[in-house]
């Protein structure tokens, strides 16, 4: 494993310890409920599973792109000559646009969300949730990346710490943890929190399609997908999508088998 993979790896390791430990100690929603093990079993064999995948097919596609932009001055910071600060901050507001509207036409696109039901059939939020993926999603969503990181001509360092970035935020909006509400509000003004995430799991169709955001809150107002809370207090509202409760559906077998199924 390279340098830059290597940094990855140690960010996401450190934050995922960190909210494993929050939710254990603080849980906001009952932790009988949540730490099943058929789900983690899933959850991380999915991991696995996508790691694999990509390592074998794409590998590191999104590097790849972006030194082969770099070497050839293509992509828009390159021709602009941007300073290196604000290429990388153009390259990191870019990617989260372009990764909120990958993941708005998951829920829009039919065969797109085939596989993304995987992670939305998912019955409760922790931290595992964020990385419950079906691999297929996961090649894509590098390959339709790694066409912005060429249009940007984003600095490979600026990839990695907005990969580093995209998977922290993913394990802190999907911890099973709550903030103080001024805090809350206060923090959304920006970034996607926790409880501004758990809504876009819920069961009811509405409130699913909502809230797409990554990193970054801005979006989902600018572009109309915000919703504020969920009509059901969300400590006690119903995780996951209704069709898809039965056992069979939670196992990993069952989630890898899910796109191609009649359901």
């Amino acid at each position: 494993m390279d340098q830059s993979g290597l940094f990855r790896l140690g960010i996401f390791a450190a934050i995922l310890a960190v909210m494993a430990l929050w939710e254990a100690v603080a849980p906001y929603r009952p932790k009988e409920a949540v730490r099943r093990p058929l789900r983690w079993l899933t959850n991380f064999g999915l991991l696995l599973l996508s790691a694999a995948l990509a390592r074998f097919t794409i590998g590191a596609a999104m590097i790849a792109a972006a030194i082969w932009a770099q070497s050839n001055g293509l992509g828009v910071n390159n021709l602009v000559g941007l300073p290196g600060v604000l290429a990388g901050l153009v390259t990191i507001v870019v990617l989260d646009c372009a990764v909120y509207w990958q993941h708005r036409l998951t829920h829009i696109v039919p065969i797109f969300w085939r596989f993304h039901r995987v992670h939305h059939c998912d019955t409760e939020f922790d931290v595992s949730t964020a990385v419950r993926f079906h691999p297929f999603e996961i090649v894509v969503s590098a390959l339709y990346k790694s066409f912005f990181v060429l249009l940007i001509g984003a600095d490979p360092w600026a990839v990695v710490i907005y990969e580093s970035m995209l998977s922290g935020f993913a394990l802190f909006n999907h911890g099973n943890v709550h903030l103080p509400k001024s805090l809350d509000r206060s923090l959304r003004l920006l970034i996607v929190t926790p409880d501004m995430h758990r809504v876009h799991h819920s069961s009811v169709m509405r409130e699913t399609n909502s809230n797409y955001g990554n990193i970054l809150s801005i979006w989902d107002r600018l572009f109309v997908s915000y919703i504020d809370h969920t009509k059901v207090n969300d400590h006690d509202m119903q995780i996951g999508l209704k069709e898809f409760r039965d056992k069979d559906s939670q196992s990993l077998l069952g989630v890898l088998w899910m796109p191609f199924g009649r359901r």
